[in-house]
């Protein structure tokens, strides 16, 4: 049985952070997110110590789409990480948190006008620019305010991450960035590199998610800082931030085998640092964003069994209190987990279930076929690895309360997010006016 970070067994059950999830479970009920926030801090530390191991200057991003809350930001604040914010919610939720404004970088391909003019309010770090429209919007904005804001060009290179293969064509048709290959990131070099109010650091590039080589993260480093050379070359303009995004994988089951945080940033320095002599650039400063692979193992969900199906030679259901309006990965991507019974976690794993979830979908099946202690109703289910995308991502449908997550550490644990009551979900509801016709 593969554990995660501080969870081990004691008395029978599973344990977070040294806290009992049953008892967990008992104290604020199911479903429930429980991380474990000394792994969190070891992930990020691994890429950062890495980076101040080997003297070179970066910044390491928490992509806080897989996980957002006023606590997670102030973890991340803790550590001393930068944040990826991606809407004005993020945004919003990052001050709220008292999150370092000069650490904060701004992504999206469609930002509003408000979401923009939050950014500028906010005075962050910096913008990460998608499109000749987002260019317009942000010269109208800082001319008007005679207010500079520094920003980086997300380009895509042509390089797209599959599993453990990387393609180096088909990444040109993305809804994110300027193309690398068609003439576009000229363009909006062009556009911006002379702006009186916006300061171009550089450029950024993201190539995929769960990736578990370094291959694709060298060779996009090479596309990016040869045209980073030819800026320098035609125009006398030198980069001072290459952003190589994140997508570094975790482990879900045991046919994913993830490289350790230090692995990734070491190749990654090398490549740059070899580009950087090959182009004759001043080495950058290098910025990276992992989100799944900070708070993705971290998590663990917990759910109370209810009911259980046989249908005799096919399959055994076993049905749970949450579901795809907490975990919509199994029903959007097919995603992969592993579990235990986490008040039999010493018992031997006897039994095959499919984990059926409460929602009316036949598609709400959270793991199919899962090798699993004998379970009955009133067990307590332990899903390993849904700390990213799951409570980000999580859903009212049916009308069902978003759970409570709890941030579990050395023998502590803190509720973080309360769970919702039926009372939250009609409290932006109105009552009808329409007459009846």
């Amino acid at each position: 049985m593969h554990l995660y970070g501080t969870q081990t067994i004691e008395n029978g059950h599973l344990t977070i952070g040294g806290i009992d999830t049953v008892e967990l479970a008992k104290q604020y009920g199911t479903p429930l997110f429980v991380y474990d926030t000394s792994l969190i801090r070891k992930r990020g530390r691994g890429f950062k110590d890495t980076f101040e191991k080997l003297g070179v200057t970066a910044q390491v991003a928490y992509a806080s789409k897989a996980f957002a809350c006023v606590a997670a930001y102030q973890l991340a604040a803790q550590e001393n990480l930068s944040l990826d914010v991606v809407s004005g919610g993020e945004l919003y939720t990052a001050i709220k948190a008292g999150f370092p404004e000069e650490r904060i970088h701004f992504h999206g391909n469609n930002k509003s006008i408000a979401e923009l003019e939050l950014a500028f309010d906010t005075k962050i770090g910096c913008i990460v620019v998608d499109n000749f429209h987002e260019i317009t919007l942000l010269k109208e904005i800082s001319e008007a305010r005679k207010q500079k804001m520094s920003i980086l060009l997300r380009v895509t290179p042509g390089i797209e991450a599959h599993t453990h293969d990387f393609i180096t064509t088909g990444q040109a048709d993305s809804k994110f960035g300027f193309d690398l290959n068609n003439g576009q990131t000229d363009e909006a070099f062009a556009q911006v590199k002379d702006h009186e109010f916006l300061c171009l650091l550089g450029l950024h590039c993201h190539i995929g998610s769960q990736i578990f080589e370094t291959d694709g993260f060298a060779l996009a480093a090479r596309k990016v800082m040869k045209k980073m050379g030819e800026w320098k070359q035609a125009h006398g303009f030198e980069c001072s931030v290459l952003n190589l995004g994140g997508g570094f994988g975790i482990r879900y089951t045991e046919e994913d085998k993830p490289l350790e945080p230090h692995v990734y940033v070491e190749e990654m320095i090398k490549s740059v640092q070899a580009e950087a002599e090959a182009v004759k650039l001043t080495m950058p400063e290098i910025w990276i964003e992992p989100g799944r692979s900070l708070v993705g193992d971290a998590g663990t969900s917990l759910y109370t069994v209810g009911s259980h199906k046989s249908v005799p030679g096919i399959r055994e259901y076993i049905a749970v209190d949450g579901g795809m309006s907490d975990n919509i990965r199994p029903a959007l991507y097919d995603a992969k987990y592993e579990a235990i019974i986490a008040n039999k976690a010493d018992k031997e794993k006897d039994a095959t279930y499919t984990v059926a979830g409460k929602l009316c979908e036949s598609g709400d099946k959270l793991i199919i076929d899962a090798a699993l202690q004998q379970a009955e109703a009133g067990d307590i289910l332990a899903i390993f690895c849904t700390g990213a995308y799951g409570y980000s991502m999580a859903s009212n449908y049916n009308r069902v309360p978003r759970p409570a997550v709890v941030f579990a550490e050395a023998g502590e644990h803190q509720l973080v997010i309360k769970r919702e009551s039926y009372e939250d979900i009609v409290a932006n509801d109105l009552p009808l006016t329409l007459k009846k016709g």
